[in-house]
């Protein structure tokens, strides 16, 4: 009898596995992921944005990653609403809607034709999103999915110091930028061309031209030169103006300027000639409807010491007096 009980007792035992040996898991995930057809982990990390502080998946993406429709996603999420709370997954607001849209413009066209706002899910709403799925290929992403975020977050606290520098640069560059702008103020406001009482010493030939010159840029529908002595100088000037600008000179009559106003007017558009009185004596430019009186006739200007003035009353006033 007791042989026969040590019998029963050997045949009881249970081998014991080696400790070098591998148990295997009850679901073989290596398998699964050969036969999972869904994008690798990198292709995932690249989907991955971030908006209000968090790192999300947009719902299109996680559909398409899930093996389901955007809209089978979304009304799996309303019927489960109570397990996304606003820090698993939120909708995105009209600013960051479109900078959304316009950050893939040009690589998929697809989303270009989206008109409401979608979804975005954090790590932890993605999470949950597959525990609702619940099918192999949702299991399967999810994992991927979160070694991809953890793979991003890996990245962003190794390069943490990089990122911090270039913030850093890019505040400075952001300043640097607005001290140039008020610089640029700052000469606008101090520029002779921004007065309107404009004084040359002599000498100041060239800034003299210039400030003419520019006048004669910023007309948008006449020029009138009201000027004892004019010469080829002032006709070069005038085709400065812009196309459709008309151009009248009032003065006194000289056989070589018609001469060359006539060559001028055979190459360019038309300038207008009038005979000024010989009483005339002051020299006045009027730009639109702007009267500005010269201190010198304006191929002399610069030449000694001179001033330009902007006048208070009409064109009209200083044509009607030349009568």
């Amino acid at each position: 009898m007791a042989k026969d009980k040590d019998k029963k007792e050997q045949h009881d035992i249970k081998p014991v596995a080696n400790r070098n040996q591998s148990i295997q898991p009850v679901t073989n995930f290596d398998k699964l992921e050969q036969n999972n057809n869904i994008i690798g982990q990198s292709d995932i990390e690249g989907l991955i944005l971030t908006y209000r502080g968090h790192q999300v998946l947009i719902d299109r993406d996680l559909a398409e990653l899930f093996g389901v429709k955007t809209k089978r996603l979304n009304e799996q999420v309303k019927r489960n609403i109570e397990r996304f709370p606003s820090d698993f997954c939120f909708q995105l607001n009209d600013l960051e809607f479109e900078n959304w849209r316009s950050q893939f413009a040009t690589s998929n066209s697809d989303k270009m034709g989206v008109r409401r706002a979608p979804y975005a899910f954090t790590e932890q709403g993605v999470a949950m999103l597959a525990s609702i799925l619940k099918s192999e290929t949702a299991i399967m992403a999810s994992i991927k999915i979160m070694r991809a975020f953890v793979a991003m977050r890996r990245f962003i606290f190794q390069n943490a110091n990089i990122f911090r520098r270039i913030d850093h640069l890019e505040r400075h560059q952001i300043e640097t930028d607005v001290k140039i702008d008020a610089i640029l103020d700052k000469m606008d406001q101090k520029s002779s061309k921004q007065l309107p009482e404009q004084i040359f010493p002599t000498g100041c030939v060239w800034d003299a031209w210039t400030f003419v010159s520019d006048l004669v840029r910023s007309a948008k529908s006449r020029i009138i030169l009201i000027d004892n002595f004019v010469d080829d100088r002032v006709l070069s000037m005038l085709t400065k103006r812009s196309d459709g600008v008309t151009a009248t000179i009032h003065t006194r009559y000289n056989e070589q300027f018609l001469t060359d106003l006539r060559k001028h007017n055979e190459q360019y558009p038309s300038i207008e000639f009038i005979q000024l009185p010989h009483r005339n004596h002051d020299r006045f430019l009027i730009i639109d409807n702007k009267v500005l009186f010269l201190g010198a006739s304006v191929k002399d200007m610069g030449t000694g010491l001179c001033a330009v003035t902007e006048m208070e009353i009409t064109p009209e006033t200083i044509l009607g007096l030349l009568k």
